[in-house]
């Protein structure tokens, strides 16, 4: 007796391996991949304008790592007491003008060095609806501009549009020749947040998310290096249990988190990478390990042993950096 719809998802015909740069763009589940990864001890870069929902914003964030665009004064608003920035999430925000700048046009140079040598772009689109700036606004000149966040602004400032398919198609298509462009190694791998927007109303959520699929696969379908891995489909369609869901019946839980980072393993990570993998994630326990009596012996033969599995990684995998794990397992840190 089957319990969950069956699904078959195809391997990477060039699966993700260590010694891969992978840089992450797009909404708030990206960012669930991109820790996992990260914590595997893959070369990864997630989001450097902060988490982005919707095609206009990971637009303009790619092609601003592509060009290694400077951002000005003329780029912020100053509302709730910070400088802010509608392309960027509120993590860039600050008090000071000159350190929002600063982090602003140092996390965007070092996308810029790192897409120029990127083998894998990871792009999660979260919804089809945008947020852009009407005439009520108080900066007139920026009429009409699709913003990355709202920054807790008056309503009034913006209008809400639910994008059409030939519209995403036409904001993807040219990201993915500026990208081949900018790096002609570069594969794209696509996926759709499970997480459902449902201050958007549950009719316009699924609009919004059929859209966002349609034009993946239309992507898929026209341009060789570009797959999708159907993250939205596992826990929509195969898990499809409330039970799987936070408490806001909105974003997916922990276990439907693991659930879906286990078939990205499976589907989008070389075998070779997969043992590696394991031994890394025994050393990442035992980084968390709080010891009760962290002066006993039995503490300091942990901390030795697990010193000791570190460094022998790290000279078996050259592309291996566990030095933050050693030096919390000799006491530097």
């Amino acid at each position: 007796m089957e319990f969950m719809s069956p699904i078959h998802i195809p391997k990477l015909p060039e699966p993700v391996a260590y010694g891969n740069k992978l840089l992450l763009i797009g909404s708030c589940f990206t960012e669930h991949i991109g820790n996992a990864l990260a914590d595997y001890k893959f070369n990864v870069l997630q989001n450097p304008h902060g988490i982005l929902f919707e095609p206009a914003s990971v637009r303009h964030s790619l092609i601003s790592y592509i060009e290694n665009r400077k951002y000005t004064e003329a780029d912020l608003f100053y509302l709730n007491e910070v400088w802010n920035s509608w392309h960027h999430h509120s993590r860039f925000s600050n008090i000071n003008k000159e350190k929002a700048l600063e982090a602003m046009n140092q996390s965007v140079e070092q996308a810029h060095h790192f897409l120029k040598d990127c083998d894998w772009v990871i792009i999660t689109l979260g919804s089809a609806f945008s947020y852009i700036l009407s005439s009520d606004n108080p900066e007139k000149e920026r009429y009409d501009l699709h913003v990355a966040n709202c920054h807790r602004a008056p309503g009034q400032w913006f209008y809400k549009k639910l994008l059409g398919v030939e519209e995403i198609i036409a904001a993807m298509d040219n990201t993915y020749h500026r990208l081949r462009t900018f790096n002609p190694k570069i594969k794209i791998l696509f996926t759709v947040s499970p997480v459902r927007h449902l201050r958007d109303g549950v009719t316009e959520n699924n609009r919004s998310k059929a859209r966002l699929i349609e034009v993946v696969h239309h992507m898929v379908d026209k341009f060789p290096g570009v797959y999708y891995f159907p993250a939205y489909e596992l826990v929509i369609d195969v898990l499809r249990d409330y039970r799987f869901y936070d408490v806001d019946l909105a974003h997916p839980n922990y276990q439907a988190t693991e659930f879906v980072l286990e078939k990205f393993t499976e589907a989008c990570i070389d075998d070779a990478s997969k043992p590696i993998m394991k031994e890394v994630k025994q050393v990442a326990i035992a980084r968390r390990h709080k010891a009760f009596q962290p002066d006993t012996n039995a503490h300091q033969q942990f901390l030795k042993a697990h010193y000791e599995k570190a460094k022998g990684l790290m000279e078996k995998y050259a592309f291996l950096d566990l030095k933050e794990e050693m030096d919390y397992f000799s006491g530097a840190d």
